[in-house]
């Protein structure tokens, strides 16, 4: 009789560990959103931004709601944002594989050299829903110049939220809120500083 119980019972203890471990539902942050480009105060250099495909790979996996979790890819979703927000100060942008080849960034007319490092969290207040009702994006960028000499460092930084009620099926809706701030912080930030004109 404990025989028939023990396939039974081993089946439970896996179905309950699923559901404790909860699912992976993947989003996206990708924002359509940009900081309003003027070319009369635009910067008359080249600038660029670092990307590997590498960068572009990586996957991320944070919290969601209901103890499920989500999948994204920050610097393939953010590349957007990354090049809204020099475009919106700059008036030439363009994304190199390495910030080192000082050679090509010569010749390329390059003059600064943009490479960020994002990271970024979720969270959810629901325990019934799993797309994340917070989330935060940090992007933080060493600018050289074309020979690989720092000039300074910006960071930028973007929170969203979102209620159960706002999704309609737009599950990366906080994610995309938090790009658009970002964005707009990091163009802004850029601007400020002096050592970027």
């Amino acid at each position: 009789m404990q025989s028939l119980f023990r396939p039974a019972s081993i089946a439970l203890s896996a179905l309950l560990l699923l559901l404790l471990g909860g699912c992976v539902h993947p989003i996206t942050m990708i924002t359509e959103t940009a900081p309003p480009r003027s070319q009369a105060y635009l910067v008359s250099k080249k600038v660029a931004y670092v990307m590997t495909d590498a960068d572009r790979d990586l996957e991320v996996i944070t919290p969601g709601g209901s103890g499920d979790r989500v999948s994204y890819y920050p610097y393939r979703d953010l590349e957007k944002s990354i090049r809204d927000a020099l475009r919106a100060v700059y008036r030439d942008v363009v994304v190199l594989r390495s910030a080192s080849d000082a050679k090509a960034n010569e010749a390329a007319g390059v003059s600064l050299v943009f490479s960020p490092r994002i990271k970024t969290d979720s969270s959810s207040s629901s325990w019934i829903s799993w797309p994340p009702t917070s989330f935060t994006a940090e992007v933080s960028c060493v600018v050289t110049d074309a020979a690989g000499t720092e000039v300074t460092r910006v960071r930028a930084a973007g929170n969203g939220t979102a209620e159960f009620g706002e999704f309609k099926g737009d599950f990366g809706l906080a994610a995309r809120r938090a790009a658009t701030r970002l964005t707009a912080q990091l163009s802004s930030e850029i601007r400020r500083n002096e050592k970027l004109r």
